[in-house]
C-alpha cells in the first residue's frame, strides 16, 4: 500500500509527520512519498521534493515561483499516472493543492485534505473545489464539520493536530523556572513568527509594554522571536523606546509556560496559549486598505481560533464586525483581540494590566481557558485520522477483491 502525501508548510510538516507515524502503527508496511519537509522525511516519507521551501506568503511571491510549482505538478501527475499511489493526502497549502487534488481525481485516486484550509473565513467560494476534488476532508474544528457537510463535502472532525504537537513538546524546566522565578511578573510577547508580523505588530506591542510597565512595578518584558533577524528588528525597537525587555529565539513555548500574561499577534500560537491557560490579549495591525478590504471578505466575526470556538454562531454578515470589549456578543471572548489600522496599545495594555492586577478577573480568564481546553484540547487528532484513512484504504481493497 502506498500513500502520496502533499504538504507546503513548515507547520503542516510537523503533522504529516506524526499522521505518518500513527499510520505506520496502523498499516504496517504502508509506502509514503510526496511533497514534504524534512520531518516527514524522518519519520519515514520518501521525499520528492521539499515543498516547505518553497513556502510562499502573498501573490507576488507565488507568481516569482510559479515555474518551479508548475514542475512539481508534472512531476506528481506523471507518478499518479505511472505508480498509482492508493490515496493522496494533502495538508495545508490550497493553493497549489488544489491542482494536486485535481491530477489526482483525473486518475481516480481518493483525496483525502487533513486539516481542511479554512474556507468558512475568508474564501467560502472555494468550498466547489472541496466538493469536486476531495473525497474525505478531515476537520480540525468542531463547527468546521457542519459547515463543509452542509456544503455537499464529506467532512469528518478529528480534532486539531497542534495540540498533539503541544502534548508531545518537552520544555527546558530550567529556563522555564528561571524566567518565572526572576523576581516581578513576566509579560512574554509574541509579535509572530512571518516577517511582515513582525514589522506589523512589534513595535505596538513593545507600546503596550511600555503603558504596562508605566503603570505596574516589578514587571519584567521577554520577547519570544522566530527568528535571529527578528530578534534583532526586536531590540533595535527596544532601544528607541528606552524599554528593558529580554529577547530570546527558539524559547516560545518556555516564555509562555513561564508568562503571567503574553501579549501576542495572531496566528496558531493562540492555540498554545489556550492549551497553557494564559490570559492574553491579540493584536494584528494591517493598513487602512488592507483593513477595509478583510471587512468584506471576513465571514468569521473573530480572528482568533480560541475565540471562534466559544462563539455560540462564528459567522457575522458583511461588512464583518470586529471584537468590541462593551458588545454582549462578545462577552464569551477569553483572548481580547484587535484586528486593526490604527494605534490599540492602550487597550492591549489595559486588558494586560487588569489581569496583572485583579486576582478575580485572572482567575476568571484562566478557568475559561482551561475548561475550553478539556474540552478541545486533549490531543489524539493523529491517530483518528489515521483510524479514518486506513478504514477507507481498507474498505477500498475489500471492494476490489470483491470485484476481482
Amino acid at each position: 500500500m502506498e500513500i502520496f502525501f502533499s504538504v507546503g508548510e513548515p507547520s503542516g510538516d510537523l503533522h504529516g509527520a506524526n499522521l505518518i507515524a500513527a499510520l505506520r502503527r496502523r498499516i504496517p508496511g504502508c509506502k509514503f512519498v510526496g511533497y514534504g519537509g524534512p520531518r516527514m522525511a524522518a519519520a519515514g516519507c520518501e521525499l520528492h521534493a521539499d515543498l516547505t521551501k518553497l513556502a510562499v506568503m502573498w501573490l507576488l511571491a507565488a507568481i516569482v515561483k510559479l515555474p518551479k510549482f508548475l514542475g512539481l505538478l508534472r512531476d506528481a501527475d506523471r507518478y499518479f499516472r505511472d505508480s498509482r499511489p492508493d490515496a493522496v493526502v494533502l495538508i495545508d497549502y490550497p493553493g497549489f493543492n488544489w491542482w494536486i487534488a485535481r491530477r489526482a481525481k483525473a486518475h481516480g485516486i481518493p483525496v483525502v485534505y487533513y486539516g481542511a484550509p479554512q474556507l468558512w473565513a475568508w474564501a467560502s467560494h472555494r468550498v466547489r473545489k472541496m466538493r469536486k476534488y476531495v473525497d474525505h476532508v478531515l476537520v480540525k474544528l468542531p463547527f468546521e464539520e457542519k459547515w463543509f457537510n452542509d456544503r455537499g463535502c464529506h467532512a469528518t472532525y478529528v480534532g486539531h493536530p497542534y495540540f498533539d504537537e503541544l502534548r508531545d513538546k518537552s520544555l527546558d524546566a530550567e529556563f522555564v523556572n528561571a524566567m518565572a522565578g526572576g523576581g516581578g511578573r513576566l509579560v512574554t510577547i509574541l509579535p509572530g513568527s512571518r516577517d511582515q508580523e513582525v514589522a506589523g505588530n512589534a513595535a505596538d506591542l513593545l507600546r503596550a509594554a511600555q503603558r504596562i510597565g508605566g503603570r505596574i512595578d516589578h514587571v519584567r518584558f521577554a520577547v519570544a522571536a522566530f527568528k535571529p533577524q527578528q530578534a534583532e528588528t526586536v531590540r533595535q525597537l527596544a532601544e528607541e523606546f528606552d524599554l528593558n525587555v529580554d529577547v530570546h529565539v527558539g524559547r516560545t513555548p518556555e516564555l509562555i509556560a513561564a508568562a503571567d500574561v503574553c501579549l501576542a499577534c495572531s496566528g496558531s500560537v493562540s492555540l498554545e496559549l489556550l492549551y497553557h491557560g494564559i490570559p492574553s490579549v491579540i493584536l494584528y495591525r494591517v493598513s487602512w486598505f488592507g483593513y477595509q478590504l478583510q471587512r468584506w471578505v471576513r465571514r468569521v466575526r473573530y480572528i482568533t481560533l480560541v475565540n471562534l470556538l466559544t462563539a455560540p454562531d462564528p459567522f457575522t454578515r458583511r461588512p464583518a464586525a470586529v471584537y468590541d470589549p462593551g458588545d454582549p456578543l462578545d462577552a464569551h471572548v477569553l483572548l481580547p483581540e484587535y484586528l486593526t489600522c490604527r494605534d490599540r496599545t492602550h487597550d492591549v495594555a489595559e486588558h494586560a494590566i487588569t489581569w496583572l492586577t485583579d486576582p478575580a478577573e485572572r482567575l476568571r480568564v484562566e478557568h475559561g481557558l482551561t475548561d475550553l481546553a478539556n474540552r478541545v484540547g486533549q490531543g489524539g487528532a493523529s491517530v483518528r485520522a489515521a483510524d479514518y484513512i486506513a478504514n477507507v484504504l481498507g474498505e477500498a481493497q475489500a471492494g476490489e477483491s470483491l470485484a476481482a
